[in-house]
């Protein structure tokens, strides 16, 4: 099982990220219009998985607008930011900040997702939400890098993840 920290503290995770060449797991996810959205709404795309604890969080925001610059005029890939919270305050957070090119995906109806991909923190203060990863598919759902970020504050490897997209 996989380990990341909280300002030094070890945090215990519900398994691993999906292995690089794997088929990535599918997953039912909420959107801001409380539609479900699985991978087959992105068929034919490349997907960037921002997957963060909460949109609420300074690190969280700040990779969010990172992805959001990023993938301006990338027709063929998509960015989801996929966290714990609800759909409206995500969609608050997106109208605020102005991002128009990263899909917002909410679990608040089932933590299947943070489970399927290892991402589930089963302890410690922010038990039920999910650490801070990334994971890329290619256009037929393969994995084709995760990161799985070993401290929750810190930011993930955007140049890294970038190029693998």
């Amino acid at each position: 099982m996989a380990q990341t920290a909280l300002q030094g503290n070890p945090v215990k995770l519900s398994g691993d990220l999906p292995a690089v060449g794997s088929a990535a797991p599918d997953f039912k996810l909420v959107d801001k219009d409380l539609g479900d959205k699985s991978l087959a709404d992105f068929a034919g795309k490349k997907k960037l998985l921002n997957i963060v604890p909460s949109l609420d969080t300074p690190v969280c925001a700040t990779s969010t607008k990172h992805f959001n610059t990023s993938m301006a005029g990338k027709s063929d890939a998509v960015a989801l930011v996929i966290s714990a919270d609800l759909p409206f305050a995500m969609g608050r957070f997106c109208g605020a900040e102005g991002i128009e090119n990263v899909v917002a995906l909410s679990m608040m109806r089932s933590r299947s997702f943070a489970k399927d991909y290892g991402v589930l923190i089963e302890d410690g203060p922010l038990a039920g939400i999910t650490a801070r990863a990334v994971v890329v598919l290619d256009a037929d759902n393969k994995v084709v890098y995760t990161q799985l970020v070993p401290e929750i504050t810190q930011e993930p490897d955007y140049d890294a993840a970038l190029a693998a997209l």
